[in-house]
C-alpha cells in the first residue's frame, strides 16, 4: 500500500453506528461519550453538535483540548469534510460554553424531577439518607468547607461556578448540590468528564 492508500483509508471513517466514533486528529477509537461530535452548518462552518443529533456527517474528535488543537493545526477539519471548511476563531470557547450549558440543562432537569437538591443542610441530608449518587460542588468554592461537606465515596464534579450553580435552584450561589443515582447524574458526570478536558479547573474524581 502507497502512501496515497493509506491517506486514502486514514480519510475514511466507518459509519456513524456502534459505540465506537474514530477521532479525525488521532485516529483513535473511544466510546461517543468522551468524543465531540462537529458537523458542517451554512457556509461550511464546522459547528460543535454536543448534544450529537444536528443533521449531516458527523466529525468526531476526542474530548480534550489538545487534540482540538492538533486538528486545526493539522487541517483534520478540512481533510474530514473533503473540502475547505470555515473555522471559528472561539471554536474552543464555544466548546467550552456549550458544555457549561449542558450540565446546568441537566441539573435543572434533575432539578426539576426532584433528583437534585441544593445547600449544606439540604445535601448533607440526602448523603445521610443514602440518596446521593453524584456530588456537585462549585469550582471557585472554599477548598476546605468543600471537604468538610464530606461525601467523597461518591463521584465528585467541579465544573460550574458558585454563581452559575445558584441561578440553576433560584439562589444567589450555591456550593453543594447532590444528585440521585440515575440517568441524569450519569449525564451530568459525563458532561463535566468532556468539559475537564478543555477546562482544567473542571475536575472529576471518585
Amino acid at each position: 500500500m502507497g502512501p496515497a492508500d493509506v491517506d486514502a483509508a486514514e480519510e475514511e471513517d466507518p459509519p456513524e453506528r456502534g459505540p465506537l466514533r474514530r477521532c479525525i486528529a488521532t485516529r483513535d477509537s473511544l466510546p461517543k461519550e468522551k468524543m465531540l461530535r462537529f458537523v458542517l452548518g451554512p457556509g461550511r462552518e464546522i459547528v460543535p453538535d454536543l448534544v450529537g443529533k444536528l443533521p449531516g456527517r458527523g466529525m468526531w474528535l476526542s474530548a480534550r483540548g489538545d487534540v482540538l488543537e492538533r486538528a486545526l493545526s493539522r487541517g483534520a477539519f478540512m481533510r474530514a469534510a473533503r473540502g475547505p471548511v470555515t473555522l471559528p476563531s472561539d471554536l474552543r470557547a464555544r466548546i467550552e460554553d456549550g458544555l457549561r450549558a449542558r450540565i446546568r440543562d441537566l441539573l435543572g432537569l434533575a432539578r426539576r424531577a426532584g433528583q437534585a437538591v441544593s445547600g449544606w443542610q439540604s445535601g448533607r441530608e440526602w448523603l445521610q439518607a443514602g440518596r446521593a449518587g453524584l456530588l456537585v460542588q462549585a469550582v471557585d468554592g472554599s477548598l476546605a468547607e468543600r471537604a468538610r461537606f464530606g461525601g467523597r465515596d461518591l463521584p465528585v464534579v467541579a465544573s460550574l461556578t458558585a454563581a452559575e450553580l445558584g441561578l440553576v435552584f433560584g439562589r444567589d450561589h450555591a456550593v453543594h448540590v447532590v444528585v440521585t443515582p440515575g440517568r441524569l447524574a450519569d449525564a451530568i458526570r459525563l458532561e463535566a468528564e468532556r468539559l475537564a478536558g478543555f477546562a482544567p479547573a473542571a475536575t472529576e474524581t471518585s
